[in-house]
Parts: C-alpha cells; structure tokens; sequence
C-alpha cells in the first residue's frame, strides 16, 4: 500500500519542513509516502473565502489518484486515537488498498466537494490547528501507527 498527502501550499517555519521531512523520512520506512503540495489561492483585495475553498477544492479533486481511498482532514471529522488509526491503517493493508490518501486544506480549509468525495473524515484533535502543523502532527501519527503494528517502542504503552 502507498500513502499520498495532498496539501495546499508550502510550509512557511523551518521547524515545520525539518519536523516534516523527519517523519516523513520515517514513514517511508514502512509505506512509499509522497507529498503533493499544491498551490495556496491568494484572496486579494477583494478575495472571497468561499470561491478560494472552491477553488483550492478543485486542484485537490484532480490530483486524488484513482482508486485512493480519500482521507479528507476536517475539524468536524471523527477523531481516532493512536491505535485506531494504526488499525484503519493495517485494515487498509489486510484489505489490498492500493494506496491512502490524505487531503489537507488551505487555511480556509476543504471544499465541501471534496469532503462528499472522501471515503472519510477525519478530526485530529477537537483544537483547530493550522494547516502546516496539521501536515506535521498527521505524519507523526501514521509513524506512530506504524510502530504500534509493528510491536516497536516509540508508542510507551
């Protein structure tokens, strides 16, 4: 199985793209990981929110490989904790899905379309966090994932 993560813009702090790249580097010790960062929609003078969110939704929908099953990262999404997303992982695995993607919004977050496309939402934590940390905290947790299934300490439980 292979994990995507679609992801708009860049990561603007150093301790986010070296947090970032560490685990990705570590997660990639258990599944080809590839992270796509996609344009951020500027809003202008006379932006609007809403057609940046349409907007930005667009780009994303288009880049979902075919036949991924779709994670879109959303606030009102369902929390899991460590060990229920090593699970939805490994069940991921057991099944033969070819490959996980994750979805990550703009600061204005999805688009309602690509929240109806996705085979689930998901909330990683009740907090609203930014969408660069959100990109840093949801690869250590596949990391952590990872470990957990594979019986290794860095979980301490």
């Amino acid at each position: 199985m292979k994990l995507s993560l679609l992801c708009i813009g860049k990561l603007s702090a150093d301790w986010l793209q070296q947090g970032t790249a560490d685990f990705g580097r570590r997660v990639n010790r258990y599944l080809p990981l590839r992270i796509d960062e996609l344009k951020e929609v500027k809003l202008g003078k006379k932006g609007d929110s809403r057609k940046i969110i349409e907007q930005e939704g667009e780009q994303l929908l288009a880049r979902v490989p075919q036949g991924a099953y779709t994670v879109a990262l959303d606030e009102k999404g369902t929390l899991f904790s460590s060990e229920e997303l090593a699970n939805l992982l490994n069940r991921h695995m057991l099944d033969g899905t070819p490959e996980i993607t994750f979805v990550i919004g703009g600061p204005y977050g999805l688009s309602r379309a690509v929240k109806e496309k996705a085979n689930l939402k998901m909330a990683l934590s009740p907090m609203t966090l930014t969408h660069q940390m959100a990109r840093l905290i949801l690869l250590e947790q596949i990391y952590r994932g990872m470990t957990i299934l594979r019986n290794e300490p860095y979980h301490n439980r």
